[in-house]
């Protein structure tokens, strides 16, 4: 009876699975706002027109600063980023937190670089905590159907940005 039972459980639980890639139904955009520490982060995304993007099927990896990144930013440099006529400064800066490919924290060494899909590069330091740029990764590995997030502590700027 015990086996027949587990049997049927294990088969049912098979059946009934989602196949998604990794075993993940959200997609990057999708578990950013689930989180919900992301929401100026998910404005910028629908703001710059990336939504659809990073829906896509990637493999895509974000590093992603938290809503209190963003308010440590200088009073309205959010409020400015989001206008209309910003669209193109707003894009670079958040393509900048993207590095195409599925990159996980055991891939990452020190003093690595990686392309962005902003056209610059981001410095990976490994000793005494990860961090990109001068950013500190807080969460590592936040698995999406179509890649991974590394929650950050600030906001990085590409160099056309500075």
């Amino acid at each position: 009876m015990i086996r027949r039972t587990f049997l049927t459980l294990a088969a049912t639980a098979m059946l009934c699975a989602p196949a998604f890639a990794g075993g993940h139904s959200k997609d990057i955009v999708d578990t950013a706002v689930e989180a919900g520490s992301f929401t100026t982060l998910v404005a910028a995304v629908q703001a710059a027109g990336l939504v659809e993007t990073l829906k896509g099927d990637g493999p895509f990896t974000v590093f992603a600063p938290t809503d209190d990144a963003f308010a440590a930013l200088p009073e309205g440099t959010v409020e400015n980023l989001l206008k209309p006529e910003n669209k193109g400064t707003l894009t670079a800066i958040l393509t900048y937190h993207v590095v195409p490919g599925k990159v996980m924290s055991t891939d990452l060494s020190n003093g690595m670089m990686a392309a962005t899909a902003e056209g610059s590069e981001v410095t990976i330091m490994t000793e005494g905590g990860v961090m990109v740029d001068k950013a500190n990764v807080v969460q590592a590995d936040i698995e999406a159907s179509n890649g991974v997030i590394h929650v950050i502590d600030a906001v990085i700027l590409p160099p056309s940005a500075m």
